[in-house]
């Protein structure tokens, strides 16, 4: 049996909770700040849980994590 390649952009942009569910950085975080309020760009600094509509593709992307 062949083994199944990680997708490295995936591996680098999501990580596993031990409840199963993947964790992302919120994005619009890279510039254009000055035009956003303080508590916009609060809020965008937390992390944020995938949907339930993208689990299936991203469990595929990332066979072994």
């Amino acid at each position: 049996m062949l083994k199944i390649k990680t997708i490295r952009s995936f591996a680098k942009r999501f990580r596993k909770l031990s409840s199963g569910k993947f964790k992302h950085k919120k994005s619009n975080m890279r510039h254009i700040l000055v035009k956003k309020t303080s508590k916009h760009k609060r809020q965008l600094r937390s992390k944020a849980i995938v949907k339930k509509s993208n689990l299936k593709i991203i469990n595929k992307c990332l066979p072994y994590s």
